[in-house]
């Protein structure tokens, strides 16, 4: 099957890498990067490419070599595994978001996935010895946030009943995630109750 793969490489610590992410680099058809810093990470397990993501505000720039990265990523991901290797997790804040929604107008043939890293905001509470157990507010900017988490969610109907009325409009609960009987509810689906092993996200 067509696929594209967004690959968490973790924040630059080489044993960060999970065995997932090695698997996988081993068993992708061609590994693309967007740097120096993410191809040295994966060089062990096998060569990859460096594609031009420019940090800059010119977004006439940005356009262009996202669409000329999906062109070259789809001549791989057309007929089997593309993986596009991202320092720390390809769903925070990352280059891959971008570029998964320029695959899907452009290439909508090809399935776009992730596999999760570890993220440099659970790097960074390991290497400033923080605690962030009472909950806190990740921005890439913004002072408000466009969305938020919540864990252990005994009762998500209540919880985005109250959260609706604070401007939330999207749900999505993940129960026992990674587990048996994993199960996903979106919007109106919310049960009443779910496990203690519970994520709620709600977006404005």
């Amino acid at each position: 099957m067509p696929v594209l793969i967004g690959l968490g490489l973790g924040p630059g610590e080489p044993e960060y890498l999970t065995l997932r992410a090695v698997r996988i680099l081993r068993e992708a058809d061609a590994v693309f990067v967007p740097g120096k810093i993410a191809q040295d990470l994966v060089s062990p397990y096998r060569h990859a490419e460096i594609l031009d993501f420019p940090m800059t505000g010119d977004e006439v720039r940005v356009l262009a070599c996202m669409e000329q990265n999906a062109d070259r990523i789809a001549t791989v991901a057309r007929s089997g595994m593309a993986v596009l290797g991202i320092l720390g997790d390809p769903n925070f804040f990352s280059t891959y978001t971008r570029l998964n929604a320029i695959m899907k107008t452009l290439y909508p043939d090809i399935r776009c996935r992730t596999e999760p890293g570890i993220s440099a905001i659970t790097a960074f509470a390991s290497v400033a010895g923080l605690s962030l157990s009472g909950g806190f507010l990740v921005t890439d900017g913004p002072a408000e946030a466009q969305s938020r988490i919540m864990l252990k969610v005994r009762h998500p109907r209540q919880v985005a009943d109250t959260l609706r009325k604070e401007g939330y409009r999207s749900f999505v609960l993940v129960e026992r995630m990674c587990m048996e009987e994993t199960h996903v509810y979106r919007d109106d689906e919310l049960p009443d109750e779910s496990d203690y092993m519970s994520v709620l996200y709600a977006e404005r």
